[in-house]
């Protein structure tokens, strides 16, 4: 395997290489945990990085001492917040340059502002549970003109939360016996409960409307 193959395994994977990595860059780990969580989140063409897997796994081996769970909790939200607004602004870029465009049908784009305008803090919020959501919902908030100044706040609390969720589980059960043999397993899991909250606001809302 070269270089470059070597170099898209790991970071495609950094959830299971993640102590490979530790051991071998020791604090370069921050920046690098920085760089895959900014691109998971802020750019639309990497959905599919590691997000809650990372940052249960992250929370784990901080339990062990190897990483500052501090440090690692003010890298990793910040990168959460940093990938949101860079996604929210080339929406925003890319939705003047649709509105422009004659093929585009103005009904979608009046929509997506009219949703955002009513249920877009909320969304941001919940959407940073999903993955693959997460990483379009900034996106398509830029391109509904949702306020920034209203985005902002959303954001931020989004990714603190999501950030310290996840960490704090990892830390707290990452190690136990049951979870360190099935990871595979809890990897699956994670993925499904990152959707309980869309789930239930579904649901909500089909109760109100009854």
């Amino acid at each position: 395997m070269d270089f470059f193959s070597l170099a898209l395994d790991i970071l495609f994977h950094m959830d299971q290489n993640l102590l490979l990595v530790i051991q071998q860059y020791g604090f370069l780990i921050y920046p690098l945990l920085f760089c895959v969580v900014f691109l998971e989140t802020g750019v639309v063409f990497t959905p599919f990085l590691p997000g809650d897997s990372l940052l249960f796994v992250a929370g784990a081996i901080a339990s062990t001492g190897a990483l500052n769970i501090y440090m690692l909790f003010g890298v990793l939200a910040l990168a959460a917040i940093a990938g949101d607004t860079a996604n929210y602004h080339i929406g925003k870029y890319i939705g003047k340059r649709i509105i422009r465009s004659k093929r585009i049908n103005k009904g979608y784009i009046r929509k997506a502002e009219d949703f955002y305008e009513r249920h877009g803090g909320k969304t941001i919020i919940l959407a940073r549970f999903v993955p693959v959501v997460r990483t379009f919902a900034p996106f398509v908030a830029g391109m509904g003109k949702m306020r920034y100044r209203r985005f902002i706040v959303f954001n931020i609390a989004g990714g603190v939360c999501w950030t310290a969720i996840f960490l704090v589980a990892g830390y707290l059960f990452g190690n136990l016996p049951v979870v360190r043999d099935n990871i595979s397993l809890m990897f699956i899991a994670i993925v499904l409960a990152s959707f309980i909250p869309f789930g239930a606001e579904f649901a909500r809302r089909k109760l109100k409307k009854r």
